[in-house]
């Protein structure tokens, strides 16, 4: 299978196995260091080089997970695989992986206990994986302590990006001054500005804010905003949630209508997107 001028051949699968490897198709691109789209740009510290760490890779194909081991390994990350939640959780025993990449679809239901078992003993980046997964199963995976979902198919340089750009928020979870696209925050002052411009937000519009930076790229439930600005008696108010967001999308973006740095995830919650 030809992986693009930016990653070398890796080995083809066999016959039996093509259709399911169809929902890696876009796999043909340059996936390089260099990668640009919406997916890699924010900066929470500086645009240091992000090293490569160790991915846990669980997946029931073994096929598609050598697959992706190969574009991994050629990224410059040491990938560890396993091929069920149970041995997944005994080689996170023995290693502690900068990410963990979990396919829900081949283990569930087992892979939703998994996810708790990990978030309890690590606060590694984890992507959950599926194509299958419904509305129910997505809010779950966040709430068991998915980072991120990525439904199939997917291209393995938005993969990547997403990796990237889950070290480069780590590595500047104490930086005072936060930029995505167009949008900077000053977290010690308070001051926000969108293109140069100073934008005046109240003290729960800022805390709203402030939340999604220190979890930037990261999808949060409804529940989980809830609880953390307006309190665990509040969890179900959604409509505090259409009100505020509708409310700093007018502020932050430069077309309200036309959202790119406050994304929602339908039926599920609302992430910071990360922008050049």
């Amino acid at each position: 299978m030809n992986l693009g001028s930016g990653l070398t051949r890796c080995p083809g699968p066999s016959g039996g196995s093509r259709r399911r490897l169809r929902q890696f198709d876009a796999l043909a691109v340059n996936a390089g260091p260099g990668l640009s789209g919406s997916s890699n740009g924010a900066v929470l510290a500086s645009d240091s080089p992000v090293t490569p760490g160790t991915i846990l890779l669980i997946l029931g194909d073994s096929e598609v997970r050598g697959l992706l081991r190969c574009c991994l390994e050629q990224q410059g990350y040491e990938v560890l695989e396993a091929a069920s939640a149970s041995e997944g959780i005994s080689v996170f025993s023995q290693c502690r992986p900068a990410a963990i990449l979990l396919d829900l679809d081949c283990l569930n239901p087992d892979s939703f206990s998994a996810l708790e078992r990990f978030r309890q003993g690590t606060r590694a980046h984890i992507i959950a994986l599926s194509e299958r997964a419904d509305e129910a199963q997505k809010l779950r995976a966040f709430e068991s302590g998915a980072n991120d979902l990525v439904m199939r198919p997917f291209s393995v340089a938005e993969l990547l990006a997403r990796l990237r750009a889950a070290q480069r928020f780590s590595i500047g979870s104490e930086a005072e001054v936060f930029r995505s696209g167009p949008l900077t925050v000053d977290l010690s002052s308070r001051m926000v500005n969108v293109s140069g411009q100073s934008i005046k937000l109240t003290a729960t519009e800022y805390a709203l804010l402030a939340f999604l930076i220190r979890n930037v790229g990261k999808v949060l439930t409804h529940a989980q905003i809830l609880r953390e600005i307006w309190g665990p008696k509040q969890v179900k108010r959604l409509e505090y949630l259409r009100v505020y967001f509708k409310s700093l999308r007018e502020k932050l973006e430069l077309d309200p209508l036309k959202p790119r740095l406050l994304l929602t995830e339908r039926y599920v919650g609302y992430r910071l997107a990360v922008l050049c």
